[in-house]
């Protein structure tokens, strides 16, 4: 720095130092330049939370900004142009999904489900990708572009107008002390400042169009992603309610025990055994079906109970407590019998010398009604 420069410097401390020590009264602006300059202010702070912002709602964790900040820098190093998108949360969800679908077997109407989703959040995954682009084009960039240009350009001209105040007014406290010609040229010098910045501040604030025309468009990438996301999700939901329904009218399979075969340790011959199971000594020439009664029921409060039943019945899942006449009232876990079924979601049946209709779904039948 030349010793004029230096020696300027130091007036504009001294200057400064007057106004906020000594209360000595410098140059006012008027009142339309200090409300821009206030407006200027206030839109540069906006802006910088307003991007931080933006970015954390496209990309919510920290960590994964980071790492992408750091990816995209080396890749710049290296001269590479691959993008490394966000993982979205849907994807990974979806990964999830598709990934237990496929262990699970094409067997299995549940994995099938499980893989319809997990597709359909890659689709909404995708499209939350597409989001991150689109904002990114035409909100985020266009606004760093102003916060680094003209409103860094702004700010500079007003740092540069508040240095050459200062330098007037020192050098207008010490006239006569100063050539009245300084004095002169440090007024046009702030004077010519002051209407640069004014004007570039005035242009700023007249600007309108062009930021409700990047707030439109973060609403247009906002709504296209919930319409393509309703889309999958309602076709989806339609595949799913019809996967239900066709798993609801499927026959319910019965479980069969499989006999085991074991080899006997002493001549080596193989034997088969049967699966363990209740068994009780049934008299000559009566049928009987012994069942295990449920852990977690009422009829299993004894380690050993056993429910011998020959004829028609079902165990409670829930209990009924009826509203109207002619319904029969019984507690989870009660046996009922089975007299017929009614149509296709009430049975009726007696219980305690109670007789009496209720729901289908309410009960679990252990021997079913015989065919007509």
């Amino acid at each position: 720095m030349s010793v004029s420069g230096m020696k300027k410097q130091l007036h504009k401390a001294s200057q400064l130092l007057n106004e906020r020590l000594m209360g000595a009264e410098g140059t006012k602006m008027d009142k339309d330049f200090l409300k821009m300059e206030k407006s200027v202010a206030v839109l540069h702070s906006l802006l910088d939370e307003l991007l931080s912002k933006t970015t954390e709602f496209l990309q919510p964790n920290p960590a994964y900004r980071a790492k992408l900040s750091m990816l995209s820098t080396m890749s710049r190093i290296r001269g590479q142009g691959k993008w490394t998108g966000y993982p979205q949360t849907e994807g990974m969800l979806g990964d999830c999904m598709l990934r237990y679908g496929q262990e699970l077997g094409a067997a299995s109407e549940f994995a099938g489900a499980l893989t319809d989703v997990g597709d359909a959040l890659q689709q909404v995954a995708q499209a939350r990708d597409v989001l991150d682009v689109n904002v990114k084009r035409t909100f985020i960039d266009p606004l760093q572009d102003l916060h680094d240009t003209e409103l860094k350009e702004i700010r500079y001209q007003l740092k540069k107008l508040n240095g050459r105040r200062l330098d007037f007014d020192y050098k207008r406290r010490r006239r006569g002390k100063v050539p009245a010609e300084e004095v002169r040229q440090a007024w046009n010098k702030f004077i010519t400042s002051k209407e640069q910045a004014e004007r570039s501040m005035f242009v700023l604030l007249q600007s309108d169009v062009d930021q409700l025309g990047h707030l439109a468009a973060l609403i247009a990438a906002l709504l296209d992603f919930h319409r393509n996301a309703h889309r999958v999700l309602l076709g989806l939901h339609g595949n799913l309610q019809a996967k239900l329904m066709a798993a609801s009218n499927k026959p319910e399979r019965q479980f069969r025990p499989k006999k085991i075969r074991v080899r006997r340790e002493r001549n080596g011959s193989i034997g088969c055994y049967h699966q363990p199971s209740i068994t009780q000594t049934v008299p000559l020439g009566e049928q009987f079906t012994v069942l295990p009664s449920r852990p977690g029921s009422p009829i299993s409060c004894y380690a050993d109970s056993k429910l011998v039943l020959d004829q028609p019945c079902c165990r409670a899942m829930y209990s009924f407590h009826p509203n109207h006449e002619g319904e029969l009232d019984f507690n989870e876990g009660d046996v009922i019998v089975l007299t017929n079924q009614v149509d296709a979601n009430w049975y009726e049946g007696t219980l305690a010398g109670q007789s009496g209709l209720f729901p289908v779904s309410y009960v679990d039948v252990l021997v079913p009604l015989p065919l007509p």
